[in-house]
Parts: C-alpha cells; structure tokens; sequence
C-alpha cells in the first residue's frame, strides 16, 4: 500500500512543471526538503522543530532546508546537504521525486522547495544539530491527508504566497507550508516554506 502510494505521488510531482521567480536576482536564494519516509509500514512526513538558538524564526516549524551556499552544486544540493546538517540523513538516502514552485517569503528569501523520499525505512538512525534543530517530529501522512484536520485559510504576508491549509486541532503543528489548489484534480499541491509559519498540513490526494 505504501509503495503504491508513493508511486502515486511520484507520478503526480516528478512530471510537474514548477514556476520560476526570475524578476529579483537580488534575493538570498534558499532551499528546503519535503522528506517522505516509510515508519511502520505507513507513510510520513518529517518536520522539525527550529531551536530557539538560530538567528530567524525561533520555535518554528518547518521543513530541513536553508540557504544556498557557495560551495554548493545547485539548489538540490543546498536542499540535500541541509537535510544531512539538520536531521543526519545522508544524500545518497534521497531520492528526489520533483520540485515546486519557487516562492518569496516574507524574510525575503526566494526558497525552492523539492520533495524527496527517504530510501531507507525507519526507524532511521536520525541525527539532529543542537544548534539548529530542537525537534524531529515524524507525522502519519494520513493525518495529514485527513479533511478532518485541515482547514483553509487565507493569509496575506510580506511574501509572494498563496491560500494555506492550517489544521484543525494540534497547536504545536503550525507547519510553514503554502498550498495551491488545483481544482480540476481536486489536489492540494503542497509549498514548503522554511521561513513562515503560514499553513499547518500538507495533502496529497
């Protein structure tokens, strides 16, 4: 069940073609993982908790990512190597199933968010960095796909985002995702955005 969900994702995202932010070069370019992992025979969705020691965004929720660096490859790689420095999972563990659509947040960071399965099931040896990292919280993709704990809301913010789903009941899940709706499948696609807490699930249907 969960492989032939997760080929159900892949073949929904790997063929998508993401939209590209090109009118402000200027802007500090960032990445993030939406990492997919298989625990228990069910499927989940890795989320961390930021610590209260980095320098934006303290206590928040958010998807392994950061900013580029210049050592890096490409914005795969500044998404992979943050994954490895943050939660301990190794590069050659992703597979990278697709990537969404580019965004600005409201820090000004113009991120690209990728989705990636991680090949290796849990339990995972997980290594997380103090400095960094407060929190790693592995969460039921059914949970999430579940309408029960969703809720739509519109938010408006300093970044160039969209509609959000926020859920229903845990406070603590304030997810910083961005959801576009495409109405002719009845899909959420989901934005993962390291830097806002402006949704707090994520759906694939």
């Amino acid at each position: 069940m969960t492989e032939n969900f997760l080929t159900h994702i892949h073949t929904r995202i790997e063929p998508y073609q993401p939209s590209y932010i090109t009118d402000e070069p200027a802007l500090p370019r960032a990445a993030v993982l939406l990492p997919l992992y298989e625990r228990d025979g069910a499927l989940h969705v890795l989320f961390t908790r930021r610590s209260e020691l980095v320098e934006h965004h303290k206590g928040q929720i958010s998807f392994p990512g950061g900013a580029h660096d210049v050592t890096d490859r490409d914005l795969q790689h500044t998404a992979t190597r943050e994954t490895w420095e943050e939660i301990g999972v190794a590069e050659d563990h992703i597979q990278l199933v697709g990537q969404l659509d580019e965004m600005i947040t409201v820090s000004n960071f113009l991120v690209r968010p990728f989705v990636g399965r991680i090949t290796v099931p849990g339990p995972y040896p997980f290594t997380h960095s103090e400095i960094e990292v407060a929190e790693i919280l592995e969460v039921p993709l059914d949970h999430l796909r579940d309408p029960a704990n969703v809720v739509a809301e519109l938010r408006h913010g300093g970044g160039r985002g969209g509609a959000g789903q926020a859920g229903a009941d845990d406070q603590d899940l304030e997810l910083p995702l961005v959801g576009r709706v495409d109405q002719a499948h009845r899909e959420l696609v989901v934005l993962p955005l390291v830097f806002d807490g402006t949704c707090r699930h994520v759906c694939v249907e």
